[in-house]
This record gives C-alpha cells, structure tokens and sequence, in this order.
C-alpha cells in the first residue's frame, strides 16, 4: 500500500493514525491492517487502554508456544534479544523463521507495537526488584547526568527495566515534598491543570467555532475534561515539587471536594453504605477484568464524583478485606467481597 492508502485504511481502526510518524504507519500497515480487518469480520473491536488478565494470559500462551517451537531457553532471550549478544543472531534467525511478530499478536485485538511493549513489560525479570535504595538513587542521579534520557543503556547500567529507571528518576530529579500539600502548591497544580485543559481546547476548536462561540467555550468545559487523560507528566513538570503520582492523587481530591461540596462521602454511614452499594453493582456486572468495567457509571453509587475516586475505593476495600488479592483475579476478588465481606458490612450498618 502506499502510504496515504495505508493511513486511509488504518483511520477506521486507529482514529489518531495520521497524528502518527510516516515510519510507524508504513510498520503498522505491515503488521496489524490484515489483522485489523479479520478482527472486523469476526465482531471484534480493536482496544486500546489497559490490558486486560484475559489478553495477559493470551501474551503468555503465544510466548510459551513461540519459545517451545524454536527452542530458544526462555522468554527474556526472546523479548531482549541484545542482552544476549553470543546468541542475537541465531535468535534473530529463529524469530524470522517462525514468524514471530504474528505469533506474538495471535488473538489479541490491538497494535503489535503495544502488544509488543507489554510482553517486554510482563517478561522483563528487571522489573519487579522492590524499592529503589539509596545507593540506587544516587547512581540514577550520576547516570542520567552523564547518559541524559537514554533510559536503556541506564537500565543496563542499573539491571532495571526501561520503565522502572524513567519512572523513578521523574519522582527523584527535584527535591519532592511527601509531607501535606501547601497553599502554594495547589496553587501551582490549579493553574497547571488549568493551562494544559485551555491548550487543549483551543486547539480542538480552532477550525470548528466562530469567535463568538469561542469566548463563550472559555467558561464552558466539559467536566470529563477535567479528570481524563491528563497529562500529568507535564503537569509534574509545571508544579515542580511534586512527582505525577501525587498531583493526579491531589487533583482528584480537589475535584471530589467541589463536585461533592465538601461533603464527607465516605465516612461513617455514608461509608458503610457506599461500600455495600459499590460491592453489589460490581457483582451484579459479572465482568471478567477491572478493564470491562464502567467506573463512570460506578461513581454515582458513591456520590457525583470521578472515576478514579471510584476505583481509589475499591482499591482501598480489596487490600483491606481480600487476603492475598494479588494472586486472585479480578472476579475472584469481587466475589468474595460478595460473600464474604458484604454480609458483615450490611450487619454493621
């Protein structure tokens, strides 16, 4: 296909293909546009967000498939093939041979590239190694300033995976405050916030409203706006003294404060009511994974707040109540909440 073709052909699965580099639209028109089309004939939607145990566990299956009809030892060779240089080629040669990107991919309605990035993510044995010392922490600091955002060849120097080195340098690169918010700090994430929703906007309404209409929108913001797919890096960057965790926490605070006015939803009573109320709309869903739920939906069960509020609870009510939650899937969780858990909340209310 040639490329104004291919970018044609794409836009009904991926809307933002032409906001994409002319080299990742000619790699995605090669690896995903005839799986694409066969997901559409089959009534399947291509998904984007977070993926779900039911994709997770496909991505282990087409490894283990893929690392038992080639031979190769295990799954960090397949996925880092550079750490091995003795072994790059042969490896190379067998994932060639055996088709590896579509194997990779087999049965997951989604970019191969994003496909890709998870396997790295769930196989990376770099990945999952605690807390950063203190030593590690001054070495990240030693190593950024002398190799600057080259977070792979810093997560070789750290054997830590890319994501866990860039992440941690953004919570360590200016003296971050842990302690209670000052005035002055929500100050500087009020205006942050403010600044990247009225580019944004802007730009969205450049070729669609008059000018009338124009000044008028600066007092009119879609409340979703407010709380969806912020981005909170640069956001981070605005504030200065906090890392993006902590500003995404503090400006769902803020924003359940108005939108509640100030009521105290999840105290007393109310809180006992809410988490009953939240527990049985979960289990009346009978969804499979966190992903397939409908949070926004959710949130009038507590009060008119936002999702991630939402989910802060239930967070908070699985870690409490559900032992060893981290080895049980999502319904797993909720049905014992259900059973278990339900009936003595309803008893103490």
């Amino acid at each position: 296909l040639d490329l104004d073709t291919a970018k044609q052909e794409l836009e009904e699965f991926i809307p933002h293909v032409r906001q994409m580099s002319d080299s990742s639209v000619r790699k995605m028109a090669g690896r995903d546009l005839v799986r694409f089309k066969q997901f559409k004939k089959q009534g399947i939607a291509i998904k984007f967000g977070r993926f779900s145990q039911k994709e997770n566990n496909q991505i282990r299956k087409n490894v283990e498939e893929f690392l038992s009809i080639t031979g190769i030892d295990n799954a960090e060779k397949l996925l880092f093939t550079s750490r091995y240089p003795d072994e790059k080629e042969t490896i190379n040669r067998l994932k060639a041979q055996h088709l590896f990107c579509e194997k990779l991919a087999e049965g997951i309605p989604r970019a191969w590239r994003l496909i890709y990035y998870r396997a790295r993510k769930m196989f990376d044995p770099n990945n999952y190694k605690g807390r950063y010392t203190n030593e590690e922490k001054e070495k990240l600091k030693k190593y950024h300033a002398l190799h600057g955002n080259d977070w792979k060849k810093i997560s070789e120097m750290m054997s830590r995976s890319n994501l866990s080195v860039a992440m941690k340098y953004s919570e360590i690169k200016s003296p971050i405050n842990y302690g209670p918010w000052s005035r002055e700090e929500t100050q500087k994430l009020m205006h942050a916030v403010e600044e990247v929703i009225m580019k944004r906007t802007e730009l969205e309404d450049a070729n669609s409203l008059s000018s009338s209409e124009k000044s008028r929108r600066n007092l009119l913001i879609d409340r979703e706006k407010l709380f969806q797919k912020l981005p909170w890096t640069e956001i981070e960057a605005k504030v200065g003294t906090r890392y993006w965790r902590q500003c995404k926490q503090k400006w769902t605070s803020i924003l359940t404060n108005k939108m509640t006015k100030g009521q105290q939803l999840y105290r007393g009573t109310k809180g006992l009511q809410a988490k009953i109320n939240l527990i049985k709309r979960l289990y009346e869903m009978k969804v499979e994974d966190a992903n397939e739920v409908n949070w926004e939906e959710l949130s009038n069960i507590i009060g008119d707040v936002p999702r991630a509020y939402v989910q802060a609870k239930f967070y908070k009510l699985k870690v409490s109540y559900v032992p060893f939650w981290q080895k049980k899937t999502f319904s797993e969780i909720v049905d014992y909440l259900f059973e278990e858990k339900l009936p003595e909340l309803e008893e103490k209310l």
